[in-house]
């Protein structure tokens, strides 16, 4: 049997010692990342330096690239607030951000991986306790809803725009009341609607009365008019036109000259 020679012992155990090196060497920063460079022997976490770019990328063995992801991304917290009148209030937001990428090393080095456990998720509530403390069950359930998503992003935002987190959007997701005060609010809901409807009734209404008493007085002007400016004479004349045209009349009819009032003729037909 043919024996290794001693001298391939420590050339194998070289050539495998040099793989796993390269190995470690090698990294590869996938689509919207980002990495993070931690130098064990010169100075930690790389801070003054851009975080490295995607692709494939070549490092010192002993050195570490943290990987971050650098899109936009979502995270929800469901939470129970106080409203300002102390009831619970159950919420559930959204929001959506991204590391600062120019600051993504001192992001690693102050914040670590865990800065939306750590960062992000608690100045959410802090946000969202404020903002919903300030208004009663009502206007959370109808009116002030889209106002409020605005604060609790605003205030959100102040909190995290020194953290090196770039918060672009908060949504209100959900507001879930008291079963109590929510039938409450839709019975109250309910009665306005029903009150409403009733005013439009009663606008309709005297629309319609005032519409029908301005055509009775246009028709009593009318009539007035038509009384004022009616003669005798013209009456008479009138008569006479209407005669002539059922004089010329093929129907059967008698005339008696001077039998009607006012001397107009009378007309007499078959019946």
């Amino acid at each position: 049997m043919n024996k290794i020679p001693r001298v391939g012992i420590p050339l194998l155990i070289f050539a495998t010692f040099s793989m796993l090196i390269l190995a470690k060497s090698f990294v590869t920063i996938g689509p919207g990342e980002a990495g993070v460079l931690y130098r064990v022997f010169a100075g930690g976490v790389v801070t003054d330096q851009p975080a490295m770019g995607e692709g494939f990328k070549l490092v010192l063995p002993w050195n570490k690239v943290y990987i971050y992801e650098v899109r936009q991304q979502e995270v929800f917290e469901k939470m129970n607030v106080l409203s300002s009148n102390g009831l619970d209030i159950k919420l559930e937001v959204s929001a959506w951000f991204q590391p600062d990428y120019a600051n993504l090393g001192r992001l690693h080095q102050e914040k670590s991986e865990a800065y939306k456990q750590r960062i992000l998720l608690p100045a959410i509530r802090s946000a969202a306790r404020s903002v919903v403390g300030r208004y009663t069950p009502q206007e959370l359930y109808s009116t002030k809803r889209d106002a409020i998503q605005i604060e609790i992003y605003e205030e959100t935002k102040k909190i995290v725009s020194d953290q090196y987190i770039q918060l672009n959007e908060v949504l209100v997701r959900d507001v879930t009341l008291p079963a109590s005060m929510n039938e409450a609010i839709e019975r109250k809901l309910k009665q306005e609607q029903s009150s409403e409807e009733y005013d439009f009734k009663l606008e309709v209404a005297e629309k319609e009365a005032e519409k029908q008493r301005i055509e009775a007085k246009g028709k009593a002007d009318a009539n007035r008019i038509l009384a004022a400016s009616l003669t005798s004479n013209i009456l008479k004349d009138k008569g006479i036109e209407a005669t002539l045209k059922l004089a010329l009349s093929p129907n059967a009819k008698v005339v008696v000259i001077g039998g009607g009032e006012d001397g107009l003729p009378l007309i007499l037909g078959n019946n």
